[in-house]
């Protein structure tokens, strides 16, 4: 797979499929720019070369059709301010609009067009959309991972019909963290797994018990973890479906030698309310009328003396309702053993990403990852489609 640095973009036409789905308030304002931030190193360096950048990317699920809320142009405006430059927006991404807007670019200039998804034919992975994506450009670069795990034709079938094709930064750093961590890690690699379901990562738990050294356990999805072993757990969250994976799960690990902690106390209240009562509660006395919202004091010493011993930590999903202050210690206090054990440290899933940033330690982690769902995919060992595309172009 080519890069962006390895081809030759000097005053050409670049598409470049970026992800501004960013979150718009109920005025039209964006109110967290980071996706578009993550992308300026890529369209810095265009700029440089002098290539005229054509930008498209989707926003939500407008299946189709033309949902206004659902319009790139603020995020126009919000790069237009972030590049001190104007970034003009096009209100269609293929046709006449499309094609005249480019044809009157110069060197250097940047133009947004219109939400892909306001056409059916980016989620059906459609050639003869993706054609009409390809008569824009004479180079195609992609830079969005975090929807790279999904085929489109602004991503895949795209590179059926562009000569030149090639990863931006962000997508090449991705995948590039993503190996130094899974492929060929410095050990011990430790992966830190959390969030709600057991039934949302079971593909991902499978997977990492046949390359960790050590697997830790927490969030809501501990409990049907602790449940499968025997503890009562109140009224914690748990997916009686799930026990026998979950049993299932810790005789793999075990017979891989791969070390499973699970929390041995953790901090209940009646209702998950931040004016709730909390009290501390080994994992093996939950009351019946309680649940488990976060890890407690000693399993948070379990949990960060084994991240104190790691060389490398893959990271995704909190250890407990963190948005809430009476829960959020655990998460926290994890995060800040993260970011000072001196191991490589790869986050990703937006909660695991807003969580280090409320810890105040995002800026000392190695990588975040920008995409959820594509990260997660990663860690089920599954191909990318939208890799795959690019190797396949050849470029």
């Amino acid at each position: 797979m080519n890069s962006i640095e390895q081809i030759d973009i000097a005053g050409k036409k670049v598409l470049m499929r970026v992800d501004f789905n960013v979150p718009v308030d109920s005025g039209g304002n964006i109110t967290d720019e980071t996706r578009i931030r993550a992308h300026i190193r890529s369209i810095g360096y265009c700029i440089e070369k002098g290539a005229r950048v054509i930008l498209i990317s989707h926003m939500g699920r407008p299946k189709g059709e033309r949902v206004e809320k659902l319009t790139l142009r603020p995020c126009a405006a919000s790069l237009s301010r972030i590049l001190g430059k104007e970034v003009p927006f096009v209100d269609d991404c293929i046709g006449e609009k499309a094609q005249a807007a480019v044809a009157s670019m110069k060197a250097g200039e940047v133009i947004l067009l219109e939400n892909l998804r306001f056409h059916i034919g980016d989620e059906k992975n459609d050639p003869g959309f993706a054609r009409e994506l390809a008569k824009l450009c004479d180079v195609y670069i992609d830079d969005a991972f975090a929807v790279a795990h999904r085929k489109a034709a602004s991503n895949s079938a795209i590179t059926q019909f562009v000569k030149v094709c090639a990863a931006g930064f962000l997508l090449k750093d991705e995948i590039e963290y993503f190996n130094k961590a899974m492929k060929d890690p410095a050990r011990p690699l430790v992966a830190i797994i959390g969030g709600a379901k057991v039934s949302d990562k079971i593909g991902v738990l499978e997977n990492l018990v046949d390359t960790v050294n050590m697997l830790i356990i927490g969030g809501g999805m501990a409990f049907t973890f602790l449940k499968a072993v025997g503890n009562e757990i109140g009224k914690s969250l748990c997916e009686g479906e799930m026990l026998d994976k979950a049993k299932s799960i810790m005789e793999k690990a075990a017979s891989k030698g791969v070390k499973v902690l699970l929390p041995v106390d953790c901090i209940v209240a009646d209702k998950a309310e931040a004016s709730a009562a909390a009290n501390i509660c080994p994992v093996a006395n939950i009351p019946r009328e309680s649940m488990g919202l976060d890890i407690g004091p000693e399993t948070i010493k379990a949990f960060g003396d084994a991240v104190k011993e790691a060389k490398t930590i893959v990271w995704n999903g909190p250890l407990g309702m963190f948005e809430l202050e009476a829960f959020s210690k655990g998460t926290f206090t994890i995060a800040r053993d993260v970011a000072v054990s001196g191991a490589l440290s790869i986050i990703g899933g937006g909660d695991t990403d807003s969580a280090v940033h409320k810890a105040g330690v995002g800026d000392k982690m190695s990588y975040i990852s920008t995409g959820g769902g594509a990260f997660l995919e990663l860690l089920e060992g599954k191909k990318m489609p939208a890799v795959e595309a690019l190797e396949a172009c050849g470029g």
